[in-house]
């Protein structure tokens, strides 16, 4: 662990530290238990080292799929072991020397080097497989390096920043000769997660679809609106496996009925893969390797029924 120090975080540094916002602490607090915080001289919440290490741990392992209730009661090696775990069970994903040589940089903070050696791997691989096959595990590895404390949260943003800039560099020197299907690209309220939606975008474009990226987090009342704007054919939105999937799919029925009928809706993320239920009038797109299939599908309808569109992507990074 980085920080072996004893002091006591503020609330608001808590939530810098962890990505868990206050509210969501005093809930916890009251429900489980824990964080148990004490009071400074005036009155407000602070949390002790571990409180905070343990906070990082959950939230990684709810970033997996877990829910706050299972986890808030096992001790900090418990959780930590869990996540090496996970951690081992997926690295057969991804080049493992290429990973360890990412996270080498990044707690370095070797930054001409990291740049140099992403784009490198970008230049050789191709746009859509260094989205693929090498950001969706470097993005989880990352994550849980955070969580174990082995990556300071301005490591991790670093890391973020360099991805998104490289992505989107490449996204924009992508020919476009098709342009079909076009593509609303967001997320719903409380999906804060940005690469995933980043990620979708690029293997969208390979493909040779027109996306129109609104970032995160827009009002399900203005995407009708927008869609309409952009006369799109399809609006994407990207879940993470944070989102309950319970919740996820409350809001695309939601949007389903405010949505004009013409416009399909296509659902990714990771968190498909755990939920088959599924949503009326929602096609589910649990990995990116799908989006050419789905793509191709879409083409091949008449004219008048290729109209318009919506999409879910995860990225697996905790954000």
């Amino acid at each position: 662990m980085k920080r072996q120090a004893a002091h006591l975080a503020t609330i608001a540094t808590v939530e810098r530290e962890t990505g868990l916002s206050a509210d969501t602490l005093r809930v916890w607090e009251r429900r489980y238990g824990f964080p148990a915080p004490a009071r400074d001289h005036n009155g407000e919440r602070v949390y002790p080292d571990e409180q905070v290490e343990k906070l990082r741990v959950i939230r990684r392992l709810i970033d997996r799929g877990l829910r706050p209730g299972k986890l808030v009661g096992a001790s900090l090696d418990e959780l930590s072991a869990r996540i090496d775990g996970m951690s081992q069970a997926s690295a057969p994903a991804g080049d493992i020397d290429l990973m360890r040589e990412t996270l080498k940089l990044l707690q370095s903070n070797l930054i001409e080097d990291l740049r140099r050696l992403l784009s490198s791997t970008l230049l050789r691989l191709g746009l859509q497989r260094f989205v693929v096959e090498f950001l969706g595990p470097m993005n989880v590895a990352v994550g849980d390096a955070w969580a174990r404390g082995e990556l300071a949260v301005s490591e991790e943003h670093l890391y973020t920043e360099q991805i998104q800039y490289l992505v989107r560099q490449a996204i924009g020197s992508v020919s476009e000769l098709r342009q079909q299907p076009s593509v609303l690209l967001t997320t719903l309220p409380g999906e804060e997660h940005q690469l995933g939606l980043l990620m979708a975008q690029a293997c969208l474009t390979v493909e040779g679809a027109r996306c129109v990226s609104l970032g995160v987090q827009t009002p399900a009342s203005e995407i009708p609106r927008a869609a309409r704007a952009h006369a799109v054919d399809v609006v994407g939105l990207s879940f993470s496996q944070a989102m309950k999937a319970q919740t996820a799919c409350a809001m695309l029925a939601d949007l389903r009925e405010r949505l004009d009928p013409a416009i399909d809706i296509w659902a990714g993320g990771s968190i498909w893969q755990r939920n088959r239920k599924g949503v009326p009038g929602v096609t589910m797109i649990a990995s990116l390797t799908d989006i050419p299939a789905a793509v191709a599908a879409r083409r091949a309808l008449p004219p008048a029924v290729n109209a318009r569109s919506v999409i879910r992507f995860d990225g697996g990074h905790s954000g």
